[in-house]
């Protein structure tokens, strides 16, 4: 989620500095300065630009005194494909800002648009870090973050339901939690998060996966039919068929040790090692290599080396199930 600098926590500083490229934390930053700009004064004023309206010359249209000396609230998007002549204007202004204006620049980060970025902060701007989540860790903690801020309890299974169901948009993420805390009443468990969204999760390329390497081969096929019907991209599930196959094994390789101990070696949040434990059983390191041969085949069949995507992916699930009950027909 959205951190903001240490140094300045209110929201109507002068220069609010939002760095990121995940959508969802950018607008809530916007979002924050607006609601306390207009909690001091309903008639604030918003201006919501574009890097592409803010000419030079613009900034000064906007600051300039008026005869009711509103509040106002500048927002900047795009800060980073700011013209130089238009940056020279932020840096004049960075130095004496105007009372009752608060301006919010939104950048993505990174090389370009540097020179906005720097001046920007050497100015003392409160700045909140929008990152992209990347990593399902992440996910799963902005979805306890939502609960937590939305006044409920969710156990730790429902937060990993709720991510496998939905995926990696934070916005669904965030309405998927907003609707189930104005739905059910009391702690919100995996059972709850199943009711709500189970063609969502039948549709996972995580379940697909999950299926697959645990030797269920009727039920993966069904999964993943189901998946690709709903818009699932092939690629996604080939992902997941990949990591699910490595995650078995590096668990089989892995000393023996506590889940807290191996989550740390492996790289793995507790709760994935105790399902790959489950999920292990029968996998032989041959089964592994099968596997992991059935997945890059299917990854080059689906981004272009083969007539029929859908075939690959079924061959691919039909072979890793059987790996993973070698001698045994596939439930």
């Amino acid at each position: 989620m959205a951190t903001k600098n240490a140094r300045d926590d209110d929201p109507l500083a002068p220069l609010t500095l939002a760095v990121g490229q995940e959508d969802l934390l950018l607008d809530r930053a916007v979002q924050q300065v607006v609601a306390a700009a207009r909690a001091a004064d309903p008639e604030t004023d918003v201006r919501d630009l574009t890097s592409e309206q803010l000419q030079p010359g613009t900034l000064a249209e906007l600051t300039s005194p008026s005869l009711f000396a509103e509040r106002k609230v500048i927002v900047v998007r795009g800060a980073q494909d700011l013209s130089t002549e238009t940056v020279k204007d932020l840096k004049a202004y960075f130095g004496a800002p105007v009372e009752e204006i608060t301006l919010v620049l939104l950048h993505v980060g990174g090389a370009k648009g540097k020179a906005v970025l720097d001046a920007a902060r050497k100015a003392g701007a409160r700045e909140v870090a929008c990152p992209k989540t990347t990593k399902a860790a992440e996910r799963l903690g902005f979805v306890r973050s939502e609960f937590r801020a939305l006044g409920r309890s969710a156990t730790p299974e429902a937060c990993q339901a709720l991510v496998d169901a939905i995926g990696s948009d934070l916005r669904e993420l965030a309405s998927a939690a907003s609707q189930l805390v104005a739905d059910v009443e009391g702690t919100i468990d995996e059972a709850v998060v199943g009711r709500y969204y189970t063609g969502r999760a039948e549709a996972s390329s995580f379940t697909v996966a999950d299926r697959a390497v645990e030797g269920r081969a009727a039920e993966a096929l069904e999964a993943l039919r189901w998946s690709l019907s709903t818009g699932v991209a092939p690629v996604l599930i080939t992902s997941a068929l990949a990591q699910g196959v490595r995650a078995i094994g590096k668990l089989s390789s892995a000393r023996g040790g506590r889940p807290a101990d191996l989550a740390r070696e492996l790289g793995m949040p507790p709760w994935k090692i105790d399902r790959v434990r489950q999920q292990m059983r029968g996998w032989t390191p041959d089964g592994v290599a099968t596997a992991l041969q059935a997945v890059a085949e299917a990854d080059a069949g689906v981004k272009g080396g083969g007539d029929d995507p859908e075939y690959a992916l079924e061959k691919a699930v039909v072979t890793i199930a059987r790996a993973a009950r070698p001698g045994r027909p596939g439930r």
